[in-house]
């Protein structure tokens, strides 16, 4: 190749390099780059639909037994019957019970309003365990079902106190928090439904 040739490539490779730092140099200075943090976070109707998927959640069961009786006067001699019964109750939140609405967002904190806290099975006497403590006279079933109910309310009284359900709140809390926090939710503020 000729001296010439090679100071013409040479000057338009210089150059070709020339243009090519000015436009990168143009397009670094008149475009820019900037990175914000975006606090708000999203829940998506999948999460929610596998939140209500979880169905009854129980947070505290409560065992009670009661004594139940009950006296028919005769003339000569009374029939009595004494029965005891068994239960256990047991207290949480039905999750199919989620409202529309009651998971929102604010900044970068979840807001989850929760179903009440309520007796989730109201058959929890254990019937094959009830047993006749006295039993004098003949009694037919509508005595014996009478017993069962006064049983069943006398359980109610004992069992669902107000510090029985406000213990369950506080475990609800902890676990829905939990699982919450195990679904990627840093800042989470639960309440109940009244």
């Amino acid at each position: 190749m000729k001296k010439p040739a090679i100071i013409i490539v040479i000057l338009l490779t210089v150059l070709g390099l020339g243009f090519g730092a000015y436009f990168i140099y143009h397009q670094l200075k008149t475009n820019s780059i900037s990175l914000t943090a975006d606090d708000q976070i999203d829940i998506t109707p999948q999460q929610i639909r596998s939140i209500r998927d979880i169905g009854e959640w129980e947070f505290l069961s409560i065992s009670d037994e009661q004594m139940v009786d009950t006296v028919r006067r005769g003339i000569f001699i009374d029939d009595q019957l004494v029965r005891i019964y068994y239960g256990t109750l047991r207290l949480g939140i039905d999750m199919q019970q989620l409202r529309e609405d009651a998971i929102t967002t604010h900044g970068d904190t979840l807001l989850m309003v929760l179903p009440p806290v309520k007796l989730l099975d109201d058959h929890f006497i254990d019937e094959a365990s009830t047993r006749s403590f006295i039993s004098k006279g003949s009694w037919d079933t509508s005595v014996r079902e009478a017993l069962f109910y006064k049983a069943q309310q006398q359980m109610i009284e004992q069992c669902m106190t107000p510090q029985n359900m406000q213990r369950a709140r506080e475990i609800a809390e902890e676990q829905v928090g939990n699982m919450l926090r195990s679904m990627g939710f840093k800042q989470i503020k639960i309440t109940f439904e009244r």
